[in-house]
């Protein structure tokens, strides 16, 4: 079976620095995948590279089989590939309904038709509900995003990626800032995404990584320490 996502040799030097270092990894359709590692591990210039924001000093990726290590951010997300971040990057001025009717009209390409009457644009905003609905958030769709708690925002932040209909999706500690009465339904939505869509986590709260992971792989100093499932890491002597 084809690997959804899946880098050979990839390397990133700054300068003299290697941060990523031969990284081969290999994220299966459908899996549901936890990165983790101390901080410095390299784990976010990994993501970066993958999601196009930086470019490799050597080595491939491979999305869907398909080389796309020269391919451009936009065109990486076009093909599939959709990523939140450590930091949310809302338009937090306009509705919870608009920020996700943003990436599903992207999607169908009509985003240059954004501000002609909603009439043009009904099956656009019914997918975009829909999917706030699915999120928990159909109750906030009008609000403006700023209203809403930290960990709201982050859920508006995987409907964005969600409109965008990936094959692949990278959670950037989706968690982080979140308090801890919110971390829950953050899980619950992750848990519950469409079984189709890999799912690769980045997160540094070991109690939500291994609730929802099936394989973990550690990065240490930019290269990949042990990969396994949830029972062998814990397990081994080297990462505790």
């Amino acid at each position: 079976m084809t690997p959804a996502l899946q880098t050979l040799g990839l390397k990133k030097n700054f300068g003299a620095l290697p941060v990523s270092n031969n990284i081969d990894f290999t994220l299966a359709p459908g899996a549901r995948h936890a990165l983790i590692g101390p901080n410095g591990a390299g784990k976010t210039t990994f993501i970066n590279l993958i999601t196009g924001r930086i470019e490799p000093s050597s080595g491939q990726i491979l999305l869907g089989g398909d080389d796309i290590t020269r391919v451009p951010q936009a065109g990486r997300v076009k093909r599939g590939l959709g990523r939140t971040f450590q930091i949310n990057t809302l338009f937090k001025g306009l509705s919870v309904l608009e920020n996700v009717v943003m990436a599903v009209s992207e999607r169908h390409g009509t985003a240059s038709d954004m501000f002609r009457y909603a009439g043009s644009r009904r099956h656009l905003i019914e997918e975009a509900y829909a999917l706030l609905e699915r999120l928990r958030l159909g109750a906030d769709a009008l609000l403006p995003v700023r209203e809403l708690p930290y960990g709201k925002q982050r859920l508006v932040e995987i409907a964005i990626a969600l409109g965008l209909k990936p094959s692949v999706l990278l959670l950037d500690e989706p968690a982080a800032g979140v308090p801890s009465t919110e971390t829950e339904i953050i899980l619950s939505v992750i848990e519950n995404l469409p079984g189709d869509i890999a799912v690769l986590i980045i997160e540094h709260d070991m109690d939500l990584v291994f609730r929802f992971a099936k394989k973990i792989t550690v990065l240490v100093q930019g290269a990949i320490l042990v990969e396994g499932t949830p029972a062998e890491i814990a397990a081994d002597a080297r990462v505790r």
